[in-house]
């Protein structure tokens, strides 16, 4: 059935793995937390945890598994790292992620399907 259409294409293995693990990463509520805090800027695991109401040792360890997935990047000062969201694409992934939980939310269900990503980032 979808063979027949044009331009249908399933994403190879590799693709459907890595996606995966990385909404799996984001199922955890702290880690959204710390990517959106990240995503306003570059960030030390002290005020991360504050942000996202952790401790610096739980900060820590998320951000060591976000780190793995290539969703964050660090850049090391002294004895101080400071972290960074890894790319636009986390930008887009995880402000469409709030952008569809609101909308649902709101029990505004055709808005979360019609607006796009676009208005989600802003």
């Amino acid at each position: 059935m979808h063979t027949s259409l044009p331009d249908f294409e399933m994403p190879n293995e590799e693709q459907v793995h890595l996606a995966a693990e990385s909404f799996r990463l984001l199922s955890d509520p702290t880690r959204i937390k710390i990517l959106w805090a990240l995503l306003q800027g570059e960030s030390s695991v002290a005020c991360l945890a504050e942000l996202a109401g952790a401790a610096p040792t739980a900060v820590s360890q998320h951000l060591a598994k976000l780190r793995l997935a290539g969703l964050v990047k660090g850049r090391r000062e002294g004895t101080f790292v400071y972290y960074s969201a890894a790319d636009e694409h986390v930008r887009r992934l995880l402000a469409e992620g709030l952008f569809h939980a609101d909308h649902i939310d709101r029990g505004d269900q055709d808005a979360a399907t019609t607006a796009g990503p676009a208005r989600a980032a802003s």
